[in-house]
């Protein structure tokens, strides 16, 4: 499959539906965390996709690229410490907290690997 937009991206798909979840799941935290734990999980799980998307739209520049892959990376990673949170505060059952960590990893090592080896994304200005 020919990769056109970065919706196409299995890193994207994995992201947006844990971005989703995260949503669906965050209805029912306390109204107190509204503009706390409930705002920031949100806000880092979809500013992943965001990421990536600008990434996409700079693939022209590798250092570019690379540079809104690794923010789209510290954003994943942020999402797995408001998903430690919610657990540990028994807003998250262990098994919603497992199924939502590990899709935060599975992100993680996805664009870890778009990371170390950009190229294969990059546009070329072969004519």
């Amino acid at each position: 499959m020919q990769i056109r937009s970065a919706k196409d991206l299995i890193a994207y798909q994995k992201a947006y539906s844990l971005a989703m979840e995260i949503f669906a799941v965050s209805k029912s935290f306390p109204k107190d965390e509204r503009y706390s734990l409930t705002d920031q999980i949100r806000r880092s799980s979809r500013s992943v996709c965001a990421n990536l998307r600008e990434a996409w739209a700079k693939r022209k520049y590798e250092a570019h690229f690379v540079s809104k892959l690794t923010d789209a990376d510290g954003e994943n990673a942020e999402t797995d410490t408001w998903i430690d949170f919610a657990r540990n505060t028994d807003y998250l059952n262990d098994e919603t907290h497992r199924r939502l960590s590990g899709l935060c990893a599975e992100v993680g090592k996805m664009l870890g690997s778009m990371i170390n080896n950009p190229k294969p994304f990059l546009l070329t200005s072969e004519l």
